[in-house]
């Protein structure tokens, strides 16, 4: 089987990857990344040299360049996204445009080379704040900001591709990922790379915002199989099944690294902060799938990787991320 995977240089898309060809010696892989900030081909080095690998530097938006690349391919499989919530607060374009415009390339691409399988990426963020309970996949769409509403929109394209053309195509919406590699701007390498620096954890608001996560390899494990059982036209959520406030993983982050609870610094609450999410996951536990990594011990794991690789994320927070969150961090 050859796949084509795009954003495959990101935190998930690099960790399925490089699951897919330890798994199956048969396929290969054309990785399309536009490698904007977030996307490092380190994560790739071990499988650069492979024969069944190939990247392509490239923007899912340039339709001529995704139809080259996605020829001959047996699937498609989208990671690429701009995805972080504080970005999408502070400018909405690049979100849209790559969300969901870059989405409809994906989609026409497939749809004319009739590929025969589109596994498109999503979150649990497309259903919103939930009070109470776990949703279901036939929820309702109640995206809370930018970021989430660019991938509700593009969620509701690629269902509109199965009910109008009936390309076979698929959704993954998992609940929060985390493990190495991790650009650190999301919370848990953020956490744990300031504190082994002795920064101060930002934690927006009362901190009791919950979270359900999932290490991101039990999630690659989840698109696995949807890529090869899933039924065309369906849904699936993938949840860790494991809740935790924002508070509590903080402390728990702080105590895994032996460094004190007085590095955690509350600021205020971003605008449309979704309290808590939770997802049903009954749908793909029936295919088979349930998560094989308890959630502290993929902690640990986690923080031991970010303590053990400090050459990969220090250039990072020192450049470009330093400028984009300066202010917001460093100076509070």
């Amino acid at each position: 089987m050859k796949l084509l995977v795009t954003g495959g240089a990101g935190f998930i898309g690099s960790h399925f990857i490089r699951q897919v060809l330890r798994k199956y010696p048969s396929y290969s892989v054309v990785n399309l990344d536009k490698l904007t900030y977030a996307g490092n081909l380190e994560n790739l080095r071990e499988v650069e040299r492979d024969p069944r690998y190939q990247f392509v530097h490239g923007d899912i938006c340039d339709r001529a360049l995704v139809r080259e690349a996605a020829r001959g391919s047996d699937a498609v499989v989208n990671f690429a996204a701009e995805s972080h919530v504080d970005r999408s607060i502070l400018g909405a374009g690049e979100f849209l445009k790559t969300d969901v415009l870059g989405t409809a390339s994906l989609l026409d691409a497939a749809r004319e080379l009739r590929i025969p399988r589109y596994v498109q990426i999503s979150t649990d963020e497309v259903y919103g704040s939930v009070d109470r309970g776990a949703v279901r996949e036939e929820a309702p769409l109640r995206p809370s900001n930018p970021y989430s509403a660019s991938k509700a929109a593009a969620d509701l394209l690629v269902s509109a591709y199965w009910t109008t053309y009936r390309l076979p195509v698929l959704i993954t919406r998992s609940s929060n990922n985390f493990g190495p590699n991790q650009y650190p701007e999301k919370v848990i390498p953020l956490f744990i790379t300031n504190a082994l620096e002795d920064r101060p954890l930002p934690l927006y608001g009362d901190g009791r915002n919950v979270r359900d996560w999932l290490f991101v390899l039990d999630n690659c494990a989840a698109i696995d199989l949807v890529l090869h059982q899933g039924v065309p036209g369906e849904i699936y959520n993938v949840g860790g099944d494991t809740e935790v406030e924002n508070i509590v993983l903080t402390r728990q982050i702080l105590r895994l690294l032996g460094k004190p609870e007085s590095l955690i610094q509350s600021v205020a609450d971003r605008p449309g902060h979704d309290r808590r999410y939770a997802l049903d996951c009954h749908k793909i536990r029936a295919v088979g799938w349930k998560p094989a990594h308890e959630f502290g011990a993929a902690l640990a794991e986690t923080v031991r990787w970010y303590r053990e690789h400090e050459a990969w994320w220090r250039p990072i927070k020192s450049g470009e991320f330093k400028t984009y969150y300066g202010k917001q961090y460093a100076d509070r």
